[in-house]
């Protein structure tokens, strides 16, 4: 697999997208496009909720519309921001207006074999994004099918840019791990985040103290791990002492098991992942 950051300003020449769903990751994915210069006016939106609707144009001033109809003929890129267990419905309704636009898929679990077959179309792309592409600092996963031509690739690459980081998988099994890793990974983070505040604040900081120094240590982390070359276990290695405060925690945690609780968790993840494809793909 190959990772990239594709240049945001090929953002500029993509031709009119189209959105079936309109929630938070639809959202993330247009608010980056028209930051990149996408024009409001080449991005057509299917959102049944008025509520989200109306977000849509307060915030770009988009006119979504509350389901499929002929204005989605015009899209050359069409993406799929809505729930598994919708997505085959949803493509019945728009397959007649979509099926000569290339298929781009953020819905988790439901494979292209299913996409193609219910839209009538073999240029299909999958995508697994998260949840800091709201902020521009997501990671994204992508599997294309072999209908898919190198400039359609270029193309979706110049979207997903606009979230954050993308790299290409070149096996659709793996888009489950994604899932699983990344695509579900964001609530891991904020669930430890969650723990070291409680903790802060047991020991006598504020809550807002406890928050804001977990916060801190979770990105400066993160950054560090970024920009080392080191493993995180080497990392981690360097800030651990014999008989000091970070081994004492360590230790808890190791005789707590939670280093393999929390790979089963993930294991767990992965295998809802497929079983969404089972139960929805059909």
């Amino acid at each position: 697999m190959s990772q990239h950051t594709a240049s945001a300003s090929s953002a500029q020449a993509l031709p009119v997208i189209a959105f079936i769903g309109g929630g938070n990751m639809a959202s993330a994915i247009i608010g980056g496009l028209i930051r990149q210069g996408h024009p409001a006016g080449q991005i057509e939106v299917v959102e049944p909720w008025s509520q989200a609707r109306a977000a849509l144009h307060e915030r770009y001033g988009i006119a979504a519309q509350p389901e499929a109809g002929s204005a989605l003929q015009r899209a050359g890129i069409v993406v799929w921001a809505i729930k598994p267990q919708t997505f085959k419905d949803a493509a019945a309704q728009a397959k007649a207006h979509v099926r000569a636009a290339l298929q781009l898929s953020v819905a988790a679990g439901i494979r292209s074999d299913s996409i193609a077959r219910w839209l009538d179309c073999e240029r299909v792309v999958r995508t697994m994004p998260n949840t800091p592409a709201l902020v521009g600092k997501g990671i994204s996963a992508l599997y294309a099918r072999a209908a898919v031509g190198a400039a359609e690739r270029q193309s979706v690459e110049a979207i997903m840019a606009c979230t954050g980081e993308f790299l290409w998988v070149e096996r659709e099994p793996l888009l489950d791990a994604v899932t699983a890793l990344s695509g579900s990974g964001p609530a891991y983070v904020f669930y430890f985040l969650e723990a070291m505040t409680r903790a802060g604040s047991a020991m006598g900081l504020s809550q807002p103290q406890a928050h804001q120094l977990a916060v801190a240590t979770f990105a400066g982390a993160a950054e560090l791990a970024r920009r080392s070359d080191e493993p995180p276990a080497l990392l981690r290695q360097r800030v651990t002492s014999k008989g000091g405060t970070t081994h004492a925690a360590l230790q808890s945690m190791d005789g707590a098991g939670i280093g393999a609780s929390f790979e089963a968790a993930i294991r767990a993840a992965e295998q809802r992942a497929h079983a969404l494809g089972d139960e929805f793909g059909g």
